[in-house]
């Protein structure tokens, strides 16, 4: 299998609403914890409507304008079709949030996520970069950390459900941007 990692296009917006919504069904469901396939799709099936469509859009069209722009989303390709995707924006002047982030199953393991990661850090710059991870997901957490990112505080719960980590990438240090 031949994989390509590019800028997302404004008519990837149709599939990327719906693989969201999918990798949030296949990833996170725990009816124990009241994550349910309802819950998903109230808090993350509108990435999958006309309108929730129209905003991956109107993101991509963003992150395109320009490479200064406040948005990134590059997208995983395989031959037939989009496997994973990297979004991430600016939020104020000094720092970014990184997400979402996901890699169907069949194209891990081949550096696909160092990849794309790579590219968003070489975006993102010196910038402190935010993200919040699903605490069960440790493979998740894992590359994080592999890629600079420490735990950044408690676990919270997100929509008093999903128990998330936060973790941080703080900014390079100029006297760390310039040594080897």
């Amino acid at each position: 299998m031949t994989y390509t990692i590019t800028a997302a296009r404004p008519e990837d917006a149709a599939t990327l609403g719906p693989l969201h919504l999918h990798n949030w069904l296949r990833n996170y469901l725990d009816p124990a914890a009241g994550i349910d396939e309802a819950w998903i799709r109230e808090h993350r099936g509108s990435s999958a409507t006309a309108e929730g469509i129209a905003q991956w859009r109107d993101f991509i069209e963003a992150a395109n304008r320009h490479p200064d722009a406040p948005h990134f989303c590059r997208v995983v390709r395989s031959d037939t079709e989009i496997v994973g995707y990297l979004c991430g924006h600016w939020e104020g002047s000094e720092s970014i949030t990184l997400g979402p982030m996901y890699l169907l199953d069949d194209a891990q393991g081949h550096g696909l996520g160092t990849r794309m990661m790579t590219d968003f850090l070489t975006w993102a710059g010196s910038a402190r970069i935010r993200l919040g991870v699903v605490d069960c997901n440790k493979g998740a957490i894992r590359f994080y950390r592999r890629h600079g990112f420490d735990i950044a505080g408690e676990r919270y719960l997100w929509r008093d459900r999903l128990p998330t980590m936060p973790m941080m990438r703080e900014p390079l240090s100029a006297s760390a941007a310039t040594s080897d």
